[in-house]
């Protein structure tokens, strides 16, 4: 029946588009003749004006949201950037064609990174999510030098998950980086030092710290290392009461004393104890108080800082003129052009904010020869002298050496020897070396300690006319 009905039409009466148009031109022939005098009046600036607004208001509008992860935010590195980095690492795709691959002598694991341009896709919560790492290569400047490589993370995502992104994901992802990290249980460490060729930058080269020492193995005072200990586990577990105090969530140690007794050593055991990088701050590479900053606001939290022989590295004498005038000739050649208020603004003033869970560390060999506003409580909360070796760090050091854990016959007179005589734990352990032997290393260690008495006896006696009585530093050892 519908086949019938069709057949019946006749299609010649149909309109044809060329009579349509020919029916209806004449009404709009005005509006096209209107339209195309002002296309001849109407300046072309204005023109693209009117055409570009007209664009912006009638182009369709995109319904994904993009999030950037810079590597930086400003001088301090981006935490958000660091966490994305490691969580995308653990999602490469099996068909990526570029790679970074290291591994140092010390590490158990070989490392793969991003090389280049890489899309990732994921997931959460059934949301769809493309990530997109971005590595910008050097360009050359135009006055010479080069531009540092750029980093930066790019996640994209519809617009309607924005809340959820932000307030469930990316602190999901930070905790995730956070577990990836303590897998690891890698301690590095850090040489932070400014670049002052070409382009100023910091320089922030690390490697795996395998540092054997631990509180177990330092040969120190039982006493003083069970007050460390305690000291670091109750900064660690105070986070709310620095808050609720108004301070920002450090602790400052001076560490104290000669050369050899084991302050390097305590820095190594107190990083394995917390698992804390540390960074070795290099002042001598620092040419002003900005640099500085840019330096320490470079570390990340939980972290040890480090300046090792701090009255060497710059001008913190005692600004009241009380320092020994055999010391006066002893300044550094080539002093820093930042100053002492500028570093002690970094250790308790209002940059002191720009970091938490950080403990800053300095050593020295002459105390007395340091500032005193650089060793009042809130900048060096924690004075560690590090003296001479006891009969207490002996025995830690026959333990770790020899493996004797009880007594031997010999203690008696090495204590004897080590209670008049100023001997460092170095001096005694490189005599633990000489053999396998344990009689063998007792007897040398008996031998050396007599020896150093001699020495001592006969310069005594030359510099004091053979005046008898004990040494100052030996006074304070035996009574402590």
């Amino acid at each position: 029946m519908a086949e019938q009905r069709l057949r019946g039409l006749s299609f010649p009466a149909m309109a044809t588009p060329l009579s349509l148009l020919l029916a209806y031109a004449p009404q709009y022939a005005p509006s096209v003749m209107l339209l195309l005098t002002m296309y001849n009046l109407v300046p072309t600036q204005l023109l693209k004006y009117v055409v570009n607004a007209v664009r912006f208001y009638w182009k369709p509008k995109s319904s994904k949201l993009t999030l950037l992860f810079d590597q930086r935010d400003g001088v301090s590195p981006n935490q958000m950037f660091d966490a994305a980095e490691a969580f995308l690492c653990t999602r490469m795709k099996p068909d990526s064609n570029c790679l970074r691959i290291t591994k140092t002598v010390k590490e158990d694991h070989i490392n793969a990174k991003f090389a280049k341009w890489e899309a990732i896709q994921d997931s959460f919560e059934g949301i769809s999510l493309a990530w997109k790492y971005v590595i910008v290569p050097p360009q050359e400047r135009s006055n010479g030098g080069e531009t540092p490589e750029k980093k930066y993370i790019e996640l994209k995502f519809d617009k309607e998950y924005k809340d959820k992104i932000i307030n469930s994901y990316l602190p999901w992802i930070l905790q995730k980086a956070k577990e990836i990290e303590n897998q690891k249980n890698v301690v590095k460490l850090h040489n932070l030092q400014f670049e002052r060729s070409g382009y100023n930058r910091t320089e922030k080269e690390s490697v795996r710290l395998d540092h054997p020492s631990t509180f177990d193995t330092l040969a120190m005072d039982p006493t003083m290392k069970k007050m460390i200990m305690e000291d670091l586990d109750l900064f660690l577990r105070r986070k709310d009461f620095y808050r609720k105090v108004g301070k920002a969530w450090k602790r400052g140690y001076l560490l104290y004393g000669p050369p050899g007794t084991g302050k390097s050593s305590l820095i190594a055991a107190m990083a394995n104890y917390l698992k804390f990088d540390i960074y070795d701050l290099q002042l001598n590479s620092v040419g002003s108080d900005s640099s500085l900053k840019k330096l320490m606001l470079s570390t990340s939290n939980r972290s040890i800082i480090v300046i090792e022989d701090i009255d060497c590295s710059i001008q913190v004498h005692d600004r009241k003129g009380t320092i020994p005038s055999k010391y006066i000739h002893d300044k550094p050649k080539h002093s820093p052009q930042f100053s002492l208020s500028g570093l002690l603004n970094f250790i308790d003033g209002l940059w002191s904010c720009c970091g938490d869970e950080r403990i800053i560390i300095f050593t020295t060999n002459h105390k007395e020869r340091l500032d005193p506003a650089l060793l009042r409580p809130g900048r060096m909360d924690v004075h560690v002298h590090m003296s001479y070796l006891t009969i207490d760090g002996f025995k830690t050091l026959a333990a770790n050496y020899l493996n004797i854990h009880d007594t031997h016959l010999r203690f008696t007179e090495i204590e004897e020897l080590i209670n008049v005589i100023n001997v460092t734990p170095a001096e005694v352990a490189e005599e633990l070396m000489k053999s396998d032997d344990k009689e063998i290393v007792l007897e040398g260690v008996v031998s050396f300690l007599k020896r150093k008495k001699m020495e001592e006896d006969t310069a005594k006696e030359q510099s004091d006319g053979g005046n008898d009585e004990v040494p100052d530093a030996k006074k304070a050892k035996l009574i402590s």
